[in-house]
């Protein structure tokens, strides 16, 4: 029976950033993982999963889209752990000067007040194109506001940002002086 994949990806996700405690699963303070012990949990989670593998794991991720997962040296983790309680560490990266994030009419009007704010995520995640940030935007109202970040600037003054993967920037918050409305 052929796996399918990008309902192995969303259930996944949830396992890793949302509720590993679910799955039997103990994430180190990075966010981490043993892919082994990953599938093993994927198995015991749905029948149709017995046949498994980690090379399962590697066809999730290199399904196109947004980069979701990382793997390294048998350990594995999402790019992002919105609702682990543990924070995971990024390095911090130098961002291009500028970067898009998407939102609704409503959170605009609080952003302008209070800045671009986690949100119950660990992270802002910000895009490099414009383009993703409206998809993003899209998928909670059909007026999306697009917000240009001076990053560079912003970086200069001290806001820290990190590299979330290929075209996803983080950044811890972002005051209203670095916004601008597109």
């Amino acid at each position: 029976m052929e796996i399918d994949l990008r309902q192995l990806s969303r259930t996944m996700a949830y396992a890793l950033r949302h509720q590993p405690a679910s799955f039997g699963l103990i994430l180190d303070d990075e966010g981490w993982v043993s892919v082994d012990l990953l599938v093993s949990a994927l198995r015991q989670h749905r029948s149709a999963w017995q046949q498994l593998h980690v090379s399962d794991i590697e066809q999730v991720m290199a399904l196109p889209g947004k980069k979701r997962y990382e793997l390294r040296a048998g350990r594995i983790r999402a790019y992002y752990g919105h609702s682990i309680q543990q924070r995971m560490r990024r390095e911090t990266a130098v961002p291009p000067a500028r970067l898009f994030h998407g939102t609704t009419p409503a959170a605009y009007k609080q952003i302008c007040q209070s800045g671009l704010l986690p949100m119950g995520r660990q992270y802002v995640h910000l895009s490099e194109d414009r383009e993703t940030a409206l998809q993003v935007a899209r998928r909670r109202t059909s007026q999306p506001v697009i917000l240009v970040v001076a990053a560079l600037d912003a970086h200069q003054a001290g806001i820290q940002f990190y590299l979330g993967n290929d075209s996803v920037w983080l950044a811890d918050t972002i005051p209203p002086l670095y916004l601008t409305r597109q």
